[in-house]
């Protein structure tokens, strides 16, 4: 009777640690998926961050071509606006 209890649990033993081998292959399976949705979600963000960083650098391109334009047009303004009030200063002291 103990031989019979000892080998049903031996067989027991056994067809689990096969059942084990099967689900340990599935989560291998399973994680080796996670991890290659991982590195193409980390691929995808870079790829966004990169776009990103080319609009950022774009816009302050852009930014800075208009400031030049503004200080340049600043610049004339004030200088004719200069010219103007010395003209009146002379044409008031005759």
């Amino acid at each position: 009777m103990k031989k019979s209890i000892l080998n049903i649990a031996l067989i027991l033993a056994l067809g689990t640690s096969l059942v084990a081998c099967k689900d340990t292959k599935k989560a291998e399976e399973a994680a080796q998926d996670s991890i290659e949705a991982v590195e193409e979600k980390t691929e995808e963000a870079a790829e966004a961050v990169k776009e990103v960083t080319e609009d950022a650098k774009e816009a302050v391109e852009e930014a800075v071509d208009t400031l030049e334009e503004a200080a340049e047009e600043a610049k004339e303004a004030t200088e004719e606006a200069a010219k103007d009030a010395k003209e009146a200063v002379e044409n008031a002291g005759e």
